[in-house]
């Protein structure tokens, strides 16, 4: 199932969600009510073979530059998923 991303640009968030073909699609902020936007999300090809996504990415760069960059795009966007992303264990407790 492909994940899309809608942005909501005054509140500074990213809705992520994985939506198939006839799902409905989000179309106001949570926070503001405001309209969503749909960003433009590129597939993640291994074309040379790294071990993860964050590998290729940060591949060319020094760990310094990782995490100024990191510390960066965080400032920028707030992520969200809908629904929220599941837990790794049935056994979390959220207290």
């Amino acid at each position: 199932m492909p994940t899309y991303e809608f942005a909501c640009d005054p509140c500074r968030i990213l809705y992520r969600a994985k939506l198939g073909v006839n799902d409905p699609r989000p179309t106001s902020c949570e926070r503001c009510n405001g309209d969503l936007r749909r960003v433009l999300a590129v597939p993640m090809l291994n074309t040379a073979n790294f071990t993860s996504p964050t590998a290729a990415k940060y591949a060319k760069m020094s760990e310094k530059e990782e995490l100024a960059r990191e510390q960066e795009l965080q400032k920028v966007y707030e992520t969200i998923w809908i629904p929220p992303e599941a837990k790794h264990s049935p056994w979390d407790d959220d207290h």
